[in-house]
């Protein structure tokens, strides 16, 4: 079975969402079956890697409301991903452009790290509070995490895997996502928002038993069974 996450790392709902899903397929039976794939998805595909304003005075622009109400939306925010063991600091996050930091992503796919990178770019940038847009910061946290730093460092300054990258954001128009977090399941079930757990946990048992439907065997003519009707005996035409 095949999860596919779009998501974007300044995106804090992409996060939440994440461990939300974690939790949920801890708890899912046959959470060895799964595979799990992120895609790229940018928010903001023109902004800018440097210059940016602050998050408070970016969402008191873009939403019409003051810089305290952005303070304490923020703030409300904070608290839900602390509940999660997440740490956030917005006070301290550095706006900038993601897509080195998805292509870099496409790089540690490569290698076998693709989750590893991304949990960590999202960490760099809500906790660490580190400019996940600079080629040598990426290349830093892409050593953390066991990939050679020259040759991510070589990726970066190239123009490797930018296709690779814009054709996950094409796939996610085609397929309907317009927002992230954005959870496909099975291409058949998609999940939008960093859902309660219990959401994306009831979601993969749905595409687990419709992937794999109990076959019966022998067959109830033959054997004894109950049902709300009563109770069949092998060789009885009545019920008792």
């Amino acid at each position: 079975m095949k999860v596919e996450i779009w998501s974007d790392f300044v995106c804090p709902f992409c996060y939440i969402g994440k461990r939300r899903f974690e939790a949920a397929l801890q708890q899912f039976s046959n959470k060895g079956a799964v595979e799990v794939v992120f895609k790229s998805f940018e928010l903001d595909p023109n902004a800018k890697r440097d210059g940016n304003p602050s998050v408070y005075d970016m969402l008191a622009a873009k939403y019409g409301m003051s810089r305290e109400q952005a303070i304490a939306n923020t703030n409300n925010l904070a608290q839900q991903a602390k509940a999660l063991g997440l740490d956030y600091y917005f006070d301290r996050t550095i706006l900038t452009n993601t897509f080195d930091a998805h292509r870099l992503t496409h790089f540690a796919a490569t290698k076998g790290k693709l989750a590893e990178m991304t949990e960590r770019l999202l960490k760099a940038h809500f906790t660490d509070t580190l400019h996940i847009g600079h080629q040598d910061t990426l290349a830093d946290l892409a050593a953390e995490i066991g990939l050679d730093r020259d040759e991510a460092l070589r990726v970066l300054t190239s123009s490797d895997y930018a296709n690779e990258v814009r054709a996950d954001e094409e796939e996610a128009r085609r397929i309907g996502v317009k927002g992230v977090p954005s959870f496909v399941i099975n291409r058949k079930y998609a999940i939008s928002g960093a859902q309660p757990s219990e959401v994306f946990l009831e979601g993969l048992q749905k595409a687990w038993e419709e992937d794999h439907p109990l076959t019966v065997l022998g067959g109830s003519a033959e054997g004894a069974v109950c049902t709300d009707e009563g109770c069949a005996i092998p060789g009885k035409e009545s019920q008792s």
